[in-house]
């Protein structure tokens, strides 16, 4: 599934493969840096960037064996989202897809697993506020960055709270 979402990400950047509108509402497109970033340079780079960290900041020889680990955080996260988030969990919305929300409370994700809120709603950067325990750890951060004015939010569409009990079973 990996190679295969790759494979989709690459011709989404090459231009070769059409995106609903929905999905790219009130996205901003920053074509030169998306460029940059899937090039093999920029993976070279951060590579290098990773092992410069590692080479100034071990202290014992051990601590190199977590290198592999920094190297594929970004992966291995992807899949625990995109392949688990459509596998396990619970789902707030009816959806054409698979995609459910993974926890309960998402802190180790940074509550990308309410996996099947973010496609229900995919231009709101909030993904959770659904269910009283769906607390999105990034979008309050987005929020601090907004209110200090390092940021600013664009519209998007605000999702309506179908539930009416606080009490979760499921």
């Amino acid at each position: 599934m990996m190679w295969r979402t790759k494979y989709i990400y690459y011709q989404i950047n090459k231009q070769q493969m059409e995106v609903a509108a929905k999905f790219t509402k009130n996205v901003p497109q920053w074509k030169r840096f998306d460029a940059f970033a899937s090039s093999w340079f920029s993976r070279l780079a951060w590579s290098i960037a990773y092992f410069s960290f590692f080479f100034v900041y071990t202290t014992s020889t051990w601590q190199w064996l977590l290198f592999p680990v920094a190297l594929l955080m970004a992966p291995i996260y992807a899949v625990i989202i995109n392949w688990y988030g459509h596998i396990f969990g619970y789902v707030n919305f009816k959806s054409k897809d698979t995609s459910k929300n993974l926890f309960k409370f998402d802190f180790l994700m940074m509550s990308k697993g309410c996996h099947n809120n973010h496609h229900n709603h995919c231009s709101n950067p909030n993904f959770g506020g659904v269910r009283w325990h769906e607390i999105d750890i990034t979008y309050k951060i987005m929020q601090f960055l907004n209110f200090t004015g390092i940021t600013e939010f664009k519209p998007y569409l605000k999702v309506k709270n179908q539930f009416k009990s606080t009490n979760f079973m499921t």
